[in-house]
């Protein structure tokens, strides 16, 4: 997804350096990759985002998020959050949280396999 120049366009929170931190073992077991080849994925994946700064989006957007995802894991809220303010799209690789946002009727999140469709119609054209 990240090597295609021109189709997507990627935004986070700071909030996501930490969650990245925080699963960091995670991480690793899942890529089999060790430390320094996780820590230069990790850059690679920095560089081609844009960071938003959370104090720009409206209390009115952080409540209907915190309506949307507090069953499901508060700790997306600020994902949430960001793309409501941004009127995108929540690609995530978390299926609890995909699954959730998608019964709440959350219509903008994608899952990699989601991705994957758009980025081979997109394409195509």
């Amino acid at each position: 997804m990240f090597n295609e120049e021109g189709i997507f366009e990627f935004y986070s929170n700071e909030y996501m350096r930490y969650e990245i931190r925080k699963h960091w073992s995670k991480l690793k077991k899942i890529s089999k990759l060790g430390d320094k080849e996780l820590e230069t994925a990790y850059d690679l994946l920095l560089a081609r985002l844009t960071f938003i700064n959370e104090e720009l989006i409206p209390k009115n957007i952080w409540l209907q998020s915190e309506k949307i995802v507090t069953s499901i894991d508060p700790d997306d809220i600020d994902f949430v959050a960001l793309t409501k303010y941004l009127k995108g799209y929540l690609w995530t690789g978390d299926k609890p949280l995909y699954d959730g946002l998608k019964g709440n009727h959350f219509r903008t999140v994608y899952n990699t396999a989601d991705m994957l469709q758009l980025r081979s119609r997109l394409t195509r054209k």
